[in-house]
């Protein structure tokens, strides 16, 4: 191995350990029928899910084996074809949901659904970018409630 290729080498771990310890992210997954999603997510990926009860909307937690996630059943019919992407919505770890929540509001943002407590984890809210796109943000609290 060249000196050169050694020091790309390096680089590239540097990078994609940099990359491995920044941004926790939570992704989820809206369905318009969740026993399906749920069939098909644990047949394909053998994720497990289980009900979270006292949220304001029906919702699943996903377990991956890796990153953490959730199901929930759609708020909102689908986009029609050919209208843009009917994706996952991620959410983003925060250290202060509310001054997060004010900064997201101060650049345009729009809140989707308000902060709600996911019983002993964390603090949650949806908002919608000025690009009409839709993310979560949560602050890890074992308190929360």
């Amino acid at each position: 191995m060249s000196e050169k290729s050694g020091i790309q080498d390096n680089l590239l771990f540097e990078f994609i350990f940099a990359c491995m310890n920044k941004g926790h992210i939570y992704f989820e997954i809206q369905a318009d029928d969740p026993a399906r999603a749920i069939s098909f997510y644990s047949q394909v990926f053998g994720w497990t899910f289980d009900e979270v009860k006292g949220l304001p909307i029906p919702y699943w937690r996903i377990e991956t084996g890796g990153s953490r996630g959730g199901l929930l059943k759609r708020p909102a019919t689908t986009p029609p074809a050919q209208c843009g992407t009917n994706a996952f919505v991620c959410s983003l770890e925060v250290a202060d949901f509310d001054a997060t929540a004010k900064t997201i509001e101060q650049l345009g943002g729009i809140v989707a659904l308000p902060k709600f407590a996911v019983p002993n984890t964390c603090w949650q809210g949806y908002f919608v970018d000025a690009e009409g796109n839709t993310f979560g943000i949560f602050q890890v609290d074992v308190n929360a409630r």
